[in-house]
């Protein structure tokens, strides 16, 4: 479908992007708290449209972001994963870029038969600029996606958040570009140790949970530790990247909290 954008701010375009492709149940809004997500709600409330708005709280996520949801968005859901992360990694192991089963458990299962509006855009990786304004789900395709404002260049997001005074999570004032999971393996080794000193909390919690794998599987007798002498070798060589597909920084979260 073709949009006329002559004469048409972006936020107008992205208002009738999000009027015309309204189901009738409503639309599943897919809410991180992150600059693009406060958008895309601000935009659904303009747009007159019925939705419901979903946070899904993996545990892992920086806690000034948890905050920020709760005082400004008091009417999301927070929806919580059948099991933890923490669980999980005793199951499918330390989460990797190759292997991010964190991703699926936390986030991806969302929005089963809805269509789900994002604020997934163009300007944010080379790989976002493969997706179209609406689309199906390519690992579920009883769910359908709306990115309203996947046209958006990041000075036009700033511009509107800022423009419509619209409250925005205090993180990005301190330089973080994106508000994703603590420690995410997406991120570059730089980036993981920021968020160490910046989360030692949550830095131990991860550090803890591979220790427990570690010794599980050597008690398992499993060749997949057979590397590391001990716990902490391994902890550190999960913190170094090492072995992993070479990423930039624009691509660091597969589902962010932009």
């Amino acid at each position: 479908m073709q949009f006329n954008l002559e004469g048409k701010t972006k936020d107008e375009v992205a208002i009738e992007r999000i009027k015309t492709f309204e189901p009738p149940e409503g639309y599943y809004l897919a809410f991180s708290g992150g600059k693009d997500s406060i958008i895309i709600y601000d935009l659904a409330v303009k747009a007159g449209v019925k939705f419901d708005a979903h946070y899904s709280q993996g545990g892992i996520d920086p806690p000034e972001l948890v905050r920020f949801i709760r005082k400004y968005y008091p009417n999301i859901s927070f929806d919580r994963p059948e099991m933890s992360v923490w669980q999980g990694i005793q199951t499918h192991g330390m989460p990797r870029r190759q292997s991010r089963w964190c991703c699926e458990l936390i986030k991806e299962h969302s929005g089963k038969g809805r269509v789900v509006i994002t604020g997934i855009r163009w300007a944010e990786s080379a790989r976002r600029r493969q997706r179209r304004m609406f689309e199906v789900c390519q690992v579920d395709n009883t769910k359908r996606f709306l990115h309203p404002i996947i046209d958006w260049e990041n000075k036009e997001v700033w511009e509107y958040i800022r423009g419509q005074g619209i409250p925005y999570c205090s993180l990005y004032d301190e330089g973080f570009r994106r508000l994703g999971c603590v420690l995410c393996p997406m991120q570059t080794p730089k980036q993981a140790q920021i968020e160490l000193r910046r989360w030692p909390k949550l830095a131990e919690a991860w550090k803890h949970a591979c220790y427990r794998l570690y010794e599980k599987r050597k008690a398992e007798g499993r060749e997949s530790v057979a590397r590391w002498n001990s716990a902490e070798e391994m902890w550190q060589w999960w913190l170094s990247r090492k072995g992993e597909t070479k990423i930039s920084d624009a691509q660091c979260i597969m589902f962010d909290n932009t």
